[in-house]
């Protein structure tokens, strides 16, 4: 069942790690622009892990944080193609606003500008939604 952006009814599941830390495990989709893609966000403490895809793979991975010597977060690719920066500026970006350390998996053919942009608005709105799971 889809409401009026297209997008399922989230997913939720919070699990007691050791140490009392709560993670968070949080599933939701969204058609853009004609095509549905799924979205898996892992809250940890301190950082979170964002899959965004549309089949089960994980092809790449970057990590972005923020640090006290520059305004744009440093980030890396961990796995997966170096021509392909996608996940690295999505996780950047996300640090930037979360002030938190991400990891990104960018798991979608399309990398045009415009998509990766409707990727990362739903992703936005996710999170003004259900801030306590990101």
């Amino acid at each position: 069942m889809e409401d009026e952006r297209g997008a399922s009814p989230p997913g939720s599941v919070s699990v007691e790690a050791a140490g009392g830390d709560r993670i968070s495990l949080h599933q939701f989709c969204g058609r853009l622009a004609e095509q549905l893609v799924h979205f898996h966000a892992m809250r940890l403490q301190g950082s979170l892990f964002l899959w965004v895809g549309e089949a089960p793979q994980l092809c790449n991975l970057a990590v972005a944080m923020c640090t006290p010597r520059d305004s744009i977060p440093a980030s890396t690719l961990l796995l997966g193609d170096t021509s392909d920066n996608t996940s690295n500026s999505l996780a950047q970006r996300l640090a930037s606003k979360t002030k938190k350390q991400i990891f990104v998996s960018y798991n979608i053919k399309n990398t045009d500008s415009n998509f990766i942009l409707l990727v990362e608005n739903r992703i936005k709105e996710e999170m003004k939604a259900f801030p306590e799971k990101f």
